[in-house]
């Protein structure tokens, strides 16, 4: 069981980035966010069927989510590394995984473009995420599970889905792939659109964490394992032969300065992009999120939602 730790009362705001007087105004939300304990560890995530796990340790901290919502039009990728849009998805059923293959990741790649001014852009996977009870899933074998188009429980820790490394080789692999008569790019950025396709208040809504209160100290990277079964003991940790150059994530240590936001009670029509990695890091270029438990509103109900990984390419 992780430990829990609390902000001392009288804690001075130690945010590196002034807060922005509209900012102030928002309601405050508390949450218990998962982070990467302070120490030495061989960091993975095993992703199989219904279930995720991670090495290392790591400790809950209390900290304030605000509630952006009512300030929805304030936020600008560039600036915050997310932003709230709208859009009507043609989609009657996002558990329908023929009719997200063929007519969802097509709205998405437009949306994006739209949102974000990219010339082009390459949808890639997709996952349902649930805050319902998954365990009978879990335990199914499935030979072969790939960590696309299936159902999995909400993110549990603080973390961007890419490091510098697997952003920079996955972009230049589907410009390629999908761009290959264009002659370039100069700047990709690594996007998830997440939407949820429940009935709000979610139980357990996706947080954002305002790109510019993240320092580089409090990072590592976390190696991604799809497992048909997860292993046990000592060898979750044995070294693994080319794990330098495998697929990873970036997850962080708790710091004070990190600013975390969401959008209570979002509908289907709201479409939150938030970057996992820009090229361009001469503006916000990460997003650090997770899910958290909200305690805040009344009658809170069973998150269902959709997320689809994305490229953006501009010449």
């Amino acid at each position: 069981m992780s430990a829990v730790t609390m902000p001392a009362a009288s804690a001075p705001d130690t945010l590196t980035v002034p807060l922005d007087p509209l900012e102030a105004t928002a309601r405050a939300a508390p949450a218990i966010i998962r982070y990467l304990s302070e120490g030495d560890f061989v960091t993975r995530r095993y992703v199989s069927q219904g279930a995720e796990i991670n090495t290392g340790t790591y400790t809950d901290h209390a900290v304030v989510v605000r509630d952006g919502m009512p300030i929805r039009d304030h936020f600008a990728l560039d600036t915050h590394g997310f932003m709230l849009g709208r859009h009507h998805s043609a989609i009657a059923d996002f558990t329908d995984r023929s009719a997200v293959d063929g007519g969802y990741l097509a709205e998405v790649e437009a949306l994006v473009a739209q949102l974000s001014g990219a010339d082009r852009v390459a949808a890639q996977g997709w996952m349902i995420r649930t805050s319902a009870d998954l365990s009978q899933r879990a335990q199914e074998k499935v030979a072969n599970y790939q960590h696309n188009g299936g159902i999995q429980p909400p993110a549990g820790e603080a973390h961007v889905d890419y490091n510098r490394p697997t952003a920079r080789r996955a972009a230049a692999r589907i410009h390629a792939q999908r761009f290959g008569d264009h002659a370039g790019y100069s700047r990709a950025i690594c996007f998830s659109l997440w939407r949820t396709f429940s009935p709000g208040p979610q139980d357990w809504p996706l947080a954002v964490c305002d790109g510019r209160s993240v320092g580089e100290a409090e990072t590592a990277s976390n190696t991604l394992f799809v497992v048909d079964e997860f292993p046990e003991g000592e060898a979750l940790t044995a070294p693994v032969e080319g794990e330098a150059d495998m697929i990873a994530a970036t997850i962080f240590r708790y710091r004070p300065d990190h600013r975390w936001w969401y959008f209570a009670n979002m509908t289907a029509q709201d479409v939150l992009l938030f970057k996992f990695n820009d090229s361009d890091e001469s503006v916000t270029w990460r997003c650090p999120h997770t899910a958290f438990h909200d305690t805040s509103l009344p009658d809170t109900r069973t998150r269902h939602s959709i997320e689809v990984r994305c490229i953006a390419f501009f010449d």
